[in-house]
């Protein structure tokens, strides 16, 4: 059993790990903690630890082949003022999926990395007093 103290790890899979690395270190604040390129990196944001894994590594290599798109799943990374972001990532010349989206707990959007995984930036809405 994992200790809850420990960082939570995603695996994506990803086309090049150099890419990825220099897309979340870049524009999503997160920081390297290991990279062998190009089969495999960690970087960190927080308690997320997220793992690159390029076609060589055995993460991707362990993967069925039926399975091994991106898909619906998506890790998501709370923001201050979301269309802050949009703007800031929009400059930096990254696209979106779609438009924001509001809802009863806050707006969201979706951004794709550069190996199509998801990533939901969320901005939760203020208490109502």
């Amino acid at each position: 059993m994992t200790a809850t103290d420990e960082l939570a790890s995603v695996r994506y899979l990803v086309d090049d790990v150099q890419a990825a690395v220099d897309f979340y270190t870049g524009h999503l604040g997160f920081t390297v903690r290991s990279n062998v390129a190009p089969a495999f990196a960690d970087v960190v944001r927080g308690p997320l630890r997220l793992l690159l894994s390029g076609p060589a590594s055995s993460g991707a290599r362990a993967t069925p082949a039926d399975s091994a798109t991106a898909g619906r799943n998506r890790i998501h990374i709370i923001v201050g003022d979301l269309d802050d972001e949009i703007g800031r990532l929009s400059a930096a010349g990254l696209s979106f999926r779609g438009d924001p989206v509001s809802g009863p707990g806050g707006r969201q959007i979706l951004l794709t990395d550069p190996a199509g995984n998801l990533i939901e930036l969320f901005q939760p809405a203020r208490p109502t007093e």
